[in-house]
C-alpha cells in the first residue's frame, strides 16, 4: 500500500500540490474537519481517534504518516506485545547470567567471556520478499546487518531461515531462485559469510514464503551503543544513501496485511538495496565508534526517519526538533510525509555533540558516505519537525515510538483443534520388510524437506573473512570470535510447523529444544535465544490461540533451559486470503565455545570410530517426514519434550567435545536416525554398520522423532571413558553401530535389514533441487 493511495474520496494530490501546500500544525488546528485517509494507511477508526485524542486536534499529513506505520502491526506488535511480556518476567539467574542488554533495544546483547560480547538478532522480510524475491530478500538481510551495527558491533555472520510452498509449484519456482539470490548476493557483496539457516517446503507456504535473517556482530563490553537522544543541544546527523519513493509504506504496511489470492500488486513498496552502499556505511559506523563521536545511534530500517526520530527521542532524556528540508533525496518531488514513510535502504541516524560533527563528517567523506545535520536535541520533551519553515510534526515522542495501541484479541482453541490432535495415523501402513525399508529411507533422504540443501547454500560464501569454524551442512554454523585464544560462537535456527499445528506450546519447545541440541552438538554451551514468530491474521482467535500458547510454551521452555530470549521478531497475516501459514515460531539458539579447535563436525571422518546413540527412542510418528513425505498425513501429537533431558545431554555433548571423547555428533530430529547416519556417511563419504535397539521396531528405531537424542563417533580409545560419563549420569546411551569403509565403495549396512551404497544415497539426496529447479 502506498502512502497516499487514490480513492473516489480522497483522490490522489500531485505533488505540486502537496509540495506547496503544505498541512502544517497552524492549519490542522484551524480545520478539525478536513477529510483524511486513515483508512488507506491500515489505521482503524478507534485509533484514528486515540490520535486526535492525543494531539487534542486533528493530525498533519505528516503526522498521520508517522501515526500509521508506527502503529503497523510490524512495527508496533500492538496484538502480540501483551504475550511477549512473558519473556522478560520470570527470568532467573542462570538466564541473567550471560545477558547485558535485553529486549527493547536493537538487538540482544550477551557476554561471552574474555571481555568480549555478542549481539544476534533474527527477523523477518516474508511480504516483500513475495512480491519483489530478489530485493525483498535482499534488503532484509541488509536491515539484520544495521540492526547489529546500530548495537556498536561488527557483522561477522548471516543465517537466512527460508520456507516456501511446494517444491513443484509454479510459484516457488517463481519466488525461490530470487529470494536466494537475493540473500547471497547482498551477504556476499558485503564479506560476511552465511553459515547456516534452513530451507523447508510446505503447501502452507504457497503464496506465503517465510524469509527470515539473522546477524551476528561481536564488540568489546566497552563498546556496546544504544538507541537514545541525549543531551540538550547535540546534534542529530543523518548519513548513509540519499531518501527515495522506494519502500514507501513498504514493510510496515506490507507486514500488517494479508495478501488476497490475487497475488503481488504491490511492487513499489518493497525496498531497493545496494550492498555495496551498505559496506561503506558499516566501515563509516565502526571508526566513528572507535573515535567515539556517537552519543546515540539508530539504523533506518521499517518506517524509515517515522521510527529513527521517534525513538531516538522518546528513548533520550529531552525531546527533539528536525529540518526534514535538510534531509538528502534523489527524488525531489517527495512530499514530507513521504519522506518521513520511506525505507529508502542503507541509512543511519546518530546524535553528536556539537564539537564532533566536524570530525564526524570528515570520517564519513573519507567513505564516500553522505551526512548532513538534520535536527538537534532539545529539552521540550516533544518532537518536532519543521519542512520549509512550517512545523508539520508536533508530537509527544512516546506516543508515536512506544505508547501505540495494545490490544488483547481475543483467542481461543480452535473447534478442528481434538479431532486433528484424535487423527493419530494409527492405521497408516508402516514399512515392514528389509526391502520396505530401504525404499522408505531412499524415498524420504530424497524428499525437498530432507534432500540436499547445498542448490541453495552453494550460492552464498560460507568461508568469507577466514573466521568460519562449521557452516551448513552442519548442525549448527559457528565464528571465531578471537584469533589468539579461539574464543567462538555457534548459531542454529530452527522451527516445525508441522508439530506447532498439532500442539502449539510443545511445538515452540521441540523448536527451542532442536536449536538448542544443535547448538550443542557442535561443542558450544548454550547462552541465549532470539526468535521470529511467524503466524497468520491476528485477527483470526484460532492464529491467535496458537501464537499466545507458542509464545507461552517458549517462555516456559527458556526458562526450563537457562536460556534469556535477548529480542527478536512477530511476524502476524502471513496468509493468503483465509488460509494461514502452518503456525512457525523460528528459534534461533546462540552458544559460546572456548575454542573453535575443539568443536564436533557433524560428519563421520574415519573408520573404525563406535556410534552410539543416545537418549530415548520412543513411538512418536505423528507429525514426522515420513507421515508427511510417504501418506500426506498431518494429525496427532508431536513427541515429548523432556527439556531436563535435553540439558543433560547438552552437557554431555559439550564436555565430551571438549576433553575429545567424541569425533563427530549429529542431533535427531527430522527423519530420525535414518536421516541422521546418511547425512553423517555422506558428509565425508564414510560408511557404517549399524545394528538397531532388539527392544524397538526397526521402523521405529531408523525413523522416529523423538526429541533429546544424538548420534555420536566415539574413538575407540576414549570408548571406555565416553560411557563412564554417560553413565555416571544415567544418561540413555547404547552403542548401534561402527564406522566401516571409505570412498565411493562405502556402504550403509543397516544389519539383518538391507544396505545401501553410499553413492545410491547421494544420488537421490543430491539430485532432488537441482532437478526441480536447474
Amino acid at each position: 500500500m502506498t502512502a497516499w493511495s487514490a480513492s473516489p474520496d480522497h483522490p490522489l494530490p500531485s505533488s505540486e500540490h502537496r509540495l506547496n501546500h503544505v498541512d502544517s500544525v497552524e492549519a490542522a488546528g484551524t480545520s478539525p474537519g478536513r477529510q483524511q485517509p486513515w483508512s488507506e494507511l491500515g489505521l482503524k477508526a478507534d485509533e484514528y481517534t486515540q490520535i486526535r485524542e492525543i494531539l487534542g486536534r486533528r493530525p498533519t499529513s505528516a503526522e498521520l504518516a508517522m501515526y500509521s506505520v508506527m502503529w503497523s502491526e510490524h512495527c508496533s506488535y500492538k496484538s502480540s506485545k501483551v504475550h511477549l511480556r512473558q519473556f522478560s518476567e520470570n527470568v532467573t539467574d542462570e538466564m541473567r547470567a550471560h545477558l547485558m542488554v535485553g529486549i527493547g533495544e536493537n538487538a540482544g546483547v550477551v557476554d561471552i567471556g574474555n571481555g568480549y560480547a555478542v549481539t544476534f538478532k533474527i527477523e523477518s522480510h516474508n511480504h516483500p520478499s513475495y512480491v519483489e524475491p530478489y530485493q525483498g530478500a535482499a534488503t532484509g538481510v541488509g536491515g539484520i546487518v544495521r540492526d547489529i551495527l546500530a548495537m556498536g558491533a561488527r557483522p561477522v555472520a548471516v543465517m537466512d531461515p527460508l520456507r516456501f510452498g511446494p517444491l513443484d509449484a509454479p510459484d516457488t519456482h517463481r519466488v525461490l531462485p530470487g529470494i536466494v539470490a537475493g540473500v547471497g548476493g547482498y551477504g556476499n557483496c558485503l564479506g560476511l559469510p552465511n553459515i547456516g539457516g534452513e530451507t523447508v517446503f510446505h503447501p502452507s507456504y504457497a503464496g506465503n514464503p517465510l524469509v527470515n535473517a539473522l546477524c551476528i556482530g561481536v564488540m568489546r563490553h566497552e563498546q556496546i551503543h544504544l538507541a537514545k537522544a541525549s543531551g540538550t543541544g547535540n546534534l542529530v546527523v543523518l548519513y548513509g544513501a540519499r531518501t527515495g519513493g522506494d519502500g514507501i509504506g513498504g514493510v510496515s504496511v506490507l507486514a500488517s496485511e494479508t495478501f488476497d489470492s490475487g497475488g503481488p500488486a504491490k511492487r513499489p513498496s518493497v525496498q531497493v538495496g545496494d550492498p555495496f552502499q551498505e559496506k561503506l556505511l558499516i566501515e563509516s559506523t565502526l571508526e566513528l565508534f572507535a573515535e567515539e563521536l556517537v552519543v546515540g545511534i539508530q539504523d533506518l530500517g521499517g518506517a524509515g526517519l517515522s521510527c529513527a526520530t521517534s525513538e531516538l527521542a522518546s528513548a533520550g532524556d529531552g525531546g527533539m526538533h528536525v529540518w526534514l528540508d535538510r534531509v538528502p533525496l534523489r527524488d525531489s518531488s517527495l512530499a514530507p510525509e513521504e519522506i518521513l514513510m520511506s525505507e529508502s535502504q542503507e541509512r543511519m541516524m546518530a546524535v553528536v555533540e556539537p564539537g564532533d560533527v566536524k570530525r564526524f563528517l570528515e570520517i564519513c567523506e573519507k567513505w564516500e558516505v553522505e551526512a548532513t545535520v538534520i535536527g538537534a536535541v532539545d529539552d521540550s520533551g516533544r518532537l518536532t519537525i519543521e519542512w520549509r519553515g512550517e512545523t508539520v510534526v508536533d508530537v509527544p515522542p512516546r506516543s508515536v515510538a512506544h505508547d501505540g495501541p495494545t490490544y488483547r484479541r481475543p483467542f481461543a482453541r480452535p473447534d478442528w483443534q481434538d479431532a486433528l490432535q484424535a487423527d493419530t495415523g494409527a492405521a497408516l501402513v508402516r514399512p515392514a520388510t528389509g526391502e520396505e525399508l530401504r525404499e522408505t529411507l531412499v524415498t524420504l533422504v530424497s524428499s525437498p524437506g530432507l534432500c540436499d540443501k547445498s542448490w541453495v547454500t552453494d550460492q552464498y560464501d560460507r568461508y568469507v573473512q577466514g573466521n568460519t569454524a562449521l557452516a551448513q551442512p552442519e548442525d549448527a554454523g559457528m565464528v571465531r570470535v578471537d584469533a589468539e585464544s579461539g574464543l567462538g560462537v555457534a548459531v542454529s535456527t530452527d522451527a516445525n510447523g508441522r508439530f506447532t499445528l498439532l500442539d502449539p506450546y510443545l511445538g515452540a519447545q521441540l523448536a527451542l529444544a532442536e536449536s538448542y541440541r544443535n547448538v550443542a552438538t557442535s561443542g558450544a554451551r548454550p547462552l541465549a535465544v532470539s526468535d521470529c514468530l511467524n503466524f497468520g491474521s491476528p485477527e483470526d482467535p484460532a492464529v491467535m490461540w496458537q501464537f499466545a500458547e507458542a509464545t507461552r510454551g517458549l517462555a516456559d521452555g527458556c526458562r526450563a533451559l537457562g536460556v534469556p530470549v535477548t529480542g527478536g521478531n512477530v511476524s502476524l497475516y502471513n496468509q493468503t486470503g483465509a488460509t494461514a501459514i502452518l503456525p512457525t515460531p523460528v528459534v534461533a539458539v546462540l552458544g559460546v565455545i572456548d575454542d573453535v579447535a575443539r568443536r564436533t563436525p557433524s560428519g563421520f571422518a574415519s573408520e573404525g570410530q563406535q556410534i552410539y546413540l543416545l537418549g530415548t527412542t520412543r513411538d512418536e510418528l505423528c507429525g514426522s517426514e515420513w507421515a508427511q513425505v510417504v501418506h500426506g498425513h498431518l494429525g496427532g501429537r508431536p513427541p515429548v519434550v523432556d527439556l531436563a533431558a535435553e540439558k543433560e545431554l547438552a552437557d554431555i555433548l559439550v564436555n565430551a567435545s571438549r576433553d575429545g571423547l567424541i569425533d563427530a555428533a549429529h542431533d535427531l530430529s527430522e527423519g530420525g536416525l535414518a536421516q541422521a547416519l546418511v547425512e553423517s556417511c555422506l558428509r565425508h563419504w564414510v560408511g557404517a554398520r549399524v545394528w538397531l535397539p532388539e527392544h524397538l521396531d526397526p521402523f521405529v528405531a531408523l525413523f522416529s522423532e523423538s526429541s533429546a537424542r544424538a548420534v555420536v563417533a566415539v574413538p575407540r580409545s576414549e570408548e571406555v571413558r565416553f560411557t563412564d560419563m554417560c553413565g555416571a549420569r544415567g544418561f540413555p546411551h547404547l552403542r548401534v553401530g561402527v564406522t566401516d569403509g571409505v570412498g565411493q565403495d562405502a556402504v550403509l549396512d543397516v544389519q539383518g535389514r538391507f544396505t545401501v551404497p553410499l553413492v545410491d544415497l547421494h544420488a537421490a539426496w543430491s539430485g532432488t533441487l537441482p532437478a526441480a529447479l536447474g
